[in-house]
């Protein structure tokens, strides 16, 4: 018996409206905090909105984006969220791989090990931050171990030595993060046919052979996915640059990032027509990272 195109339709929309209703909660949050918000900055970033100020807020056309693209503070904090996330994407992947691939085995103590690894993602960034105060204190746990090992030659002022700072703050980066995509890419890794290595294996394939033709091509699009949030999040930089430091930003702009750069902008000057234009700069220099990064995404 043929069905007609108007028997269907009741059926369609049975099937549609609960997909609608399901949605819409996570739509609305997405409108209200993500949308709107960078809506109403995309607004104020072409005025002189100043915080607290009696005078009238007036349309100043791009002269917020010409003055921050003009001011080397802002090229300096670009640069250094470009260092962090240059230094910390390839490192914090490959160190997430290995252990992933480490807690892979079937050994025992495989689970404790697990536990050890993520345990710090259950600390928040400005949790880590203090915690990691105190190690990197110059005669903390983490100075005396390098005295102890370099026969007292090289124990660093982590927190007020330029040269330092931005080490210490990929260190704790790396620590209070590897745990995540550690978890992403061992369920990539268990996912892969034990059938693939034992054919490698029979066809005499070293340790390094496997790895290359049959983990990575087995994991690629997880490890893209990786990459890519780690990018993201590299370069939402903040609560270490923010608390870590004796100084924001400091010691002399060692670690000043965007964020640091919009909120000192924004709330400590005031100035919330220029803060609104550095934020949707970065939202821009953000998204063309990912669509460019997007050209280069594994095909199925």
């Amino acid at each position: 018996m043929a069905v007609s195109q108007q028997d269907l339709a009741p059926k369609r929309k049975r099937a549609v409206s609960p997909g609608l209703a399901f949605s819409l909660p996570a739509v609305s949050m997405l409108l209200v905090f993500m949308v709107a918000p960078f809506v109403f900055a995309t607004i104020l970033s072409f005025t002189n909105k100043k915080l607290l100020s009696p005078l009238p807020t007036r349309w100043v056309g791009f002269d917020n984006y010409r003055e921050v693209l003009g001011d080397g503070d802002f090229w300096g904090a670009l640069k250094n969220n470009f260092v962090f996330s240059a230094v910390t994407v390839p490192v914090q992947t490959a160190l997430a791989l290995l252990l992933a691939s480490l807690v892979n085995q079937k050994l025992k103590g495989s689970v404790f090990f697990r536990t050890v690894y993520f345990l710090p993602i259950t600390f928040s960034l400005s949790a880590a931050s203090i915690i990691w105060l105190v190690l990197l204190n110059p005669s903390g746990m983490l100075n005396t171990f390098l005295e102890t090992v370099t026969f007292g030659s090289f124990s660093p002022d982590w927190l007020n030595n330029p040269k330092y700072t931005m080490a210490a703050v990929i260190l704790v980066s790396l620590w209070a993060s590897v745990g995540f995509q550690m978890v992403i890419l061992l369920a990539a890794l268990q996912d892969v046919p034990q059938t693939l290595y034992e054919a490698a294996s029979i066809d005499g394939a070293t340790a390094w052979e496997r790895f290359r033709n049959v983990t990575v091509p087995g994991i690629r699009n997880q490890l893209f996915f990786v990459v890519t949030i780690t990018i993201i999040l590299s370069f939402r930089l903040f609560d270490q640059v923010w608390i870590m430091p004796p100084k924001p930003g400091g010691p002399l702009d060692a670690t000043n990032t965007i964020m640091v750069e919009l909120v000192n902008t924004g709330f400590k000057s005031g100035q919330i027509g220029k803060g609104s234009s550095i934020a949707v700069l970065f939202f821009l220099i953000v998204l063309f990272l990912t669509i460019f990064q997007r050209r280069f995404e594994p095909e199925e």
